[in-house]
């Protein structure tokens, strides 16, 4: 699929400038090569919607699967009308005293221009596909965690805020020449800037919306199946595949970088299930499909921040870690803190997010590009960078979105009555069924 689309791209490019040199055009600064790679990442991204639906829809029971499509196709439609009109503007708009880009400097993505992106040979529209696609990702992952219980139209509603005000902030420090920026923190591809930005909101969610209906009795929390975990496979093995995209791609540029960033991509997803898949098999007599999928999903997470900064070995290291930690998250929060997450996205993006972003003052090296973290001599200032960066990234998201939830529920309300959670959202909120011809039961 990859290989059609880039022949499809390619002769696109070939057509509307026959006789031009495919390698870069003089007159505006744009490699059609490197713009070339960059717009089939943010396809490859784009797909990830797709598997973020599946994963959530087969992690969860089957008379909410229409809501969770629903859901899916309503994030990434919104997000590239909201992320062009402002969210674009605040993240990559010249920098207001470090904390924020000129919200007015691209609405409607006026005055982006027909040359290349600032400091790229990377068409400035391509940059902004690419970018909208890991904003719509952000809100995409608050998706799963409050799934099953809150309202379609109160979803919507943090879905555009999420894109165009909370994320983009973030974007800006770290990305668009803000203070993260400046102090010197790594998140090549996003540890922070889409998954922790992600978890942190569903974190905030998940607090203000409650529990499902039955999940804790008598102090105990009890085990809500999904309906498919093969659709959930599917979703997460869709998702394995976009992140080269999303790893990759953040090289904006078709150069050397890119084949070590899939190989510590690849490498980190498979150390992250493995290592998921022992923990449970140890644990449990029997090893668990479903916190396997989200092993390497938590591996994948882990590594984004420093896919371009590390080896391999340290990929295996970092995504090893990840694979355990995100099985000791989950039942934290489920069990100890009685936080309902019905599909492990506060621990998967949001913990192994974290966790990655500090894995890079660990296990950076020169060689790879950037600084040597502490376990190669580098000592503990890109440790401590990282952790400021982690710190204000969580704190910002957490208060900003609880606040934007408090208020959506004042207003407008979160949560769907007990008729409407018990029978199902896909009747409730859409009065539709995803499987009509067979029985479902509720």
């Amino acid at each position: 699929m990859t290989g059609l689309i880039a022949i499809l791209v390619f002769s696109g490019f070939a057509s509307a400038g026959e006789g031009t040199d495919t390698a870069g055009d003089e007159s505006n600064g744009i490699s059609l090569l490197d713009t070339m790679w960059v717009l089939i990442a943010a396809f490859l991204v784009f797909i990830m919607h797709l598997g973020f639906a599946m994963v959530e829809s087969g992690f969860t029971r089957a008379k909410n699967a229409v809501n969770i499509i629903m859901k899916n196709i309503m994030t990434i439609a919104l997000a590239g009308i909201v992320f062009s009109m402002i969210g674009f503007g605040i993240a990559f708009g010249g920098d207001i005293g470090g904390f924020m880009g000129n919200a007015g400097e691209f609405v409607g993505l006026n005055g982006l221009g027909a040359g290349a992106w600032a400091g790229t040979t990377v068409s400035a529209v391509a940059f902004f596909l690419f970018q909208m696609v890991f904003a719509g990702t952000s809100a995409t992952i608050v998706s799963g965690a409050v799934a099953e219980r809150i309202k379609f139209a109160s979803y919507i509603i943090f879905a555009v805020l999420i894109v165009a005000l909370i994320y983009p902030f973030v974007a800006h420090w770290i990305w668009g020449g803000g203070w993260l920026n400046d102090l010197g923190m790594i998140d090549f591809a996003g540890s922070t800037v889409v998954h922790l930005v992600g978890g942190s909101a569903a974190l905030a969610g998940v607090m203000i919306l409650g529990p499902r209906i039955g999940k804790y009795k008598d102090g105990k929390s009890n085990v809500i199946a999904g309906h498919s975990l093969p659709l959930a496979a599917l979703g997460g093995f869709i998702l394995w595949f976009g992140w080269y995209g999303f790893n990759a791609g953040s090289s904006l540029a078709m150069d050397a970088s890119v084949p070590m960033i899939a190989v510590t991509t690849t490498l980190a997803a498979g150390a992250g299930a493995s290592l998921t898949m022992l923990v449970t098999w140890l644990r449990n007599n029997k090893p668990d499909v479903g916190m396997t999928i989200n092993g390497f999903l938590a591996g994948l997470v882990a590594i984004t921040a420093g896919c371009a900064n590390v080896g391999p070995m340290s990929a295996m290291l970092i995504g090893a870690s990840a694979g355990i930690i995100v099985v000791y998250a989950v039942e934290f929060f489920d069990q100890k803190l009685k936080l309902d997450d019905p599909v492990g996205a506060i621990s998967v993006h949001g913990v192994c997010g974290a966790f990655g972003t500090l894995a890079v003052g660990l296990f950076a090296q020169a060689s790879f590009g950037g600084v040597d973290g502490l376990f190669f001599g580098g000592g503990f200032d890109q440790l401590a960078i990282q952790l400021i960066g982690v710190a204000a990234t969580f704190a910002f998201v957490f208060v900003t979105a609880f606040a934007v939830f408090k208020a959506i529920d004042m207003f407008v309300g979160l949560r769907v009555n007990e008729q409407e959670e018990v029978v199902g959202l896909d009747i409730g909120e859409h009065a539709l069924l995803a499987y009509p011809d067979f029985e479902v039961p509720i």
